[in-house]
């Protein structure tokens, strides 16, 4: 492989770029979109972005010796005279910006079969239980997630943020999965990563669509704008490379969209999985649900096995099943789906248990949206005896209606709610509780006997800890895995999980 990378080169993979002054063989040493990256020899994108335009901090990165830069093409003209880097105009640096990402890593998706899962609900957990499942074939896997990032022979390296990074993070993680030996790439396909160009040039295979409900408005504005955006994954795979090996498209049969989802790449091979369609080619039989696990038939076109997984609640089943669909594209069979599901572990933040000792039952769990906690407070429901308390807010800067939601579902779904705050970014924190407190009065409950309202994250934590009595379960739900909290532009460090076993050790309860 040539590691030259030429300015000549980059022009020939970037339709309509125009080379406004320098030199053809001007060579690239590294490529960043953020100026504070962009350092010498660097070939630097400037993008417009939703608050800061990076074409004003050009004079730095050419300062700083940067061998040629990205431009929009309405903007060259300031630059037609420079002294110093080779510049390049395009018409949208955004979209520019992942083909050069791919060009400058010489294109690691193309040696690869890559997966991409999208869907509201669900795509964290199959990510986890295809890796299991690719694994139990054999294969070399690797994993780029909103929770991890995964390669061979790893654990999971736990992200802060639940964001697709941007192209050139992507594309330079995908080259290291390559690199490693990968005979497979699980991405983890957002309706922001998709719509703002950040998976382009990924190269998907195979397409898995897990479901959709009305969130994320507050970036897509309305559902059919947010269905496009995840029906982009779709249409990759009819412009893809390719590498010799199918294309295929899977979708949960149960959602209203996945006919329309599947429609977008109508020369892929398509697979339904679900429990009630009578079209699913991958079904699951004689369900049973365990408060510490689910046992279930796994049926498919390939043949039926057994599989006993240490994840609960129907709505993982339907998880497992989405991964076994992306197994039976990828050409495995039953047996071998079954034992990789059988065979995977828990997921981060994803009802995640937290034993210290103490007589109640903690769960931590990344359920952030009216319908994920409503989910969440069924499977538990099912198996508490007693009082069921829920710790839950609501981001700011994000639709509205998640408020609404997530304070119906927990005054239909829990005994007791304390409602607190949840990356309130420049929103009053104590606003947003107290909208989620009079949603839930809405609802018939009353504050005090039923619910209270916490600004303070840790105190209701601590609060609802202090509450729970033998027996009872607290979910802490809204953040999962994340790292941190953000008020405002800071980013403050924060673990659900950790604070818990802190607030437990308040009372006594140490893990042994």
């Amino acid at each position: 492989m040539d590691e030259r990378r030429t300015v000549a080169s980059l022009l020939a993979e970037l339709a309509g770029a125009e080379l406004v002054r320098g030199d053809r063989d001007t060579v690239v040493d590294s490529i960043a979109h953020d100026s504070r990256r962009s350092g010498a020899g660097a070939l630097f994108v400037a993008v417009p972005g939703f608050s800061v335009d990076a074409h004003q901090y050009l004079p730095g990165v050419v300062a700083a010796g940067a061998a040629a830069v990205l431009v929009q093409r309405d903007r060259a003209a300031a630059w037609r005279e420079i002294a110093g880097p080779a510049v390049i105009a395009v018409d949208d640096t955004r979209i520019a910006l992942a083909a050069a990402s791919a060009w400058f890593h010489h294109h690691p998706g193309r040696e690869m079969v890559v997966v991409g899962i999208t869907g509201t609900d669900g795509k964290t957990t199959t990510s986890h239980l295809l890796t299991s499942v690719l694994e139990a074939s054999g294969a070399r896997v690797g994993r780029l997630g909103t929770v991890d990032t995964y390669m061979p022979g790893e654990s999971g390296h736990v992200t802060d943020r639940m964001t697709t990074p941007e192209a050139p993070e992507v594309q330079a993680l995908l080259r290291r999965m390559a690199d490693a030996g990968c005979e497979f790439a699980i991405v983890e396909s957002t309706s922001h990563g998709l719509a703002l160009h950040r998976l382009d040039h990924v190269e998907y295979d195979i397409a898995a669509f897990t479901n959709i409900t009305g969130d994320h408005l507050d970036f897509h504005k309305t559902f059919e704008a947010y269905r496009e955006a995840k029906g982009m994954l779709f249409a990759a795979l009819q412009s893809s490379f390719d590498k010799g090996v199918r294309k295929v498209a899977v979708a949960n049969a149960g959602d209203p969209s996945a006919n329309w989802m599947l429609s977008r790449a109508p020369q892929a091979e398509q697979l339904r999985f679900g429990l009630e369609a009578r079209d699913a080619d991958v079904t699951a039989r004689n369900i049973l649900l365990r408060p510490d696990g689910t046992a279930f038939r796994l049926v498919t076109a390939r043949g039926m096995a057994d599989v006993e997984m240490r994840l609960p609640a129907m709505f993982n089943v339907m998880n497992a099943l989405a991964a076994a669909g992306i197994g039976l594209g990828a050409g495995l069979d039953a047996r071998t789906i079954a034992r990789g599901l059988s065979q995977a572990p828990g997921v981060p933040g994803r009802m995640e248990q937290i034993d210290c000792g103490q007589p109640f039952a903690v769960i931590v769990d990344y359920a952030h949206t009216g319908d994920a906690v409503r989910k969440v407070l069924e499977v538990l429901r099912d198996v508490t005896t007693t009082n069921l308390i829920i710790v839950v807010g609501a981001a700011g800067e994000r639709d509205p209606g998640r408020r609404f939601g997530v304070a119906r579902a927990a005054a239909e779904g829990a005994d007791f709610a304390v409602f607190t705050n949840e990356d309130p970014r420049s929103e009053d924190p104590r606003a947003i509780v107290q909208e989620i407190g009079r949603h839930a009065e809405g609802a018939g409950k009353v504050r005090g006997r039923d619910f209270i309202e916490v600004e303070d994250r840790r105190e209701a934590i601590a609060e609802a800890l202090g509450r729970a009595k033998a027996g009872d379960i607290v979910v802490v739900a809204g953040k999962g895995h994340e790292k941190s909290i953000l008020y405002g532009q800071e980013s403050r460090p924060w673990d659900d999980r950790a604070v818990t076993r802190e607030e437990l050790a308040r009372l006594g309860y140490r893990e042994s």
